[in-house]
């Protein structure tokens, strides 16, 4: 009686239990931390080719990074590797997630900004005293797209 109950193999498919083949996507190395207010975070790294980067890292802590604590993201897991020198940290193949207040990005940013500009005048300056009166060098900064050209068509 049992027999009459079961199918035959061909009849048999096992679409259900297969994954679809459009789900699949490549896993990140480092994981997607979720932002906190007032805080700008980085990867900052602790190790290359497995020897320990005690410059790059004590550098960046003298600039006001501090390591993220893995207990305030637990969206970040990963599991923790136990020869760090940071307990509780998101360390993840020699890199170490890190925060600073937005205020010291600013910062930072404003001043290789000023030295950027003073690089740029000195070069512009040096440039500029090679001209000659009879034939002069023309510096123009400014950039323009117009339609008509290859760039300017949008399309």
């Amino acid at each position: 009686m049992t027999e009459q109950n079961r199918l035959k193999r061909e009849l048999e498919t096992r679409e259900k239990e297969s994954k679809p083949a459009d789900k699949w996507i490549p896993t990140q190395l480092l994981p997607e931390v979720n932002e906190e207010p007032g805080y700008a975070m980085r990867w900052i790294r602790t190790s290359m080719g497995g020897v320990s980067d005690a410059r790059n890292i004590a550098s960046k802590l003298r600039e006001g990074w501090e390591p993220v604590k893995a207990s305030d993201h637990p969206e970040a897991f990963s599991y923790p590797d136990s020869n760090s020198r940071f307990k509780d940290a998101i360390e993840i193949g020699g890199l170490i997630l890190c925060k600073t207040p937005v205020e010291f990005t600013e910062q930072r940013d404003a001043h290789y900004r000023k030295l950027s500009e003073a690089q740029i005048q000195s070069v512009d300056n040096s440039f500029m005293r090679e001209s000659d009166a009879r034939m002069p060098l023309f510096s123009d900064k400014r950039t323009t797209v117009t339609k008509g050209t290859a760039f300017g068509k949008g399309t």
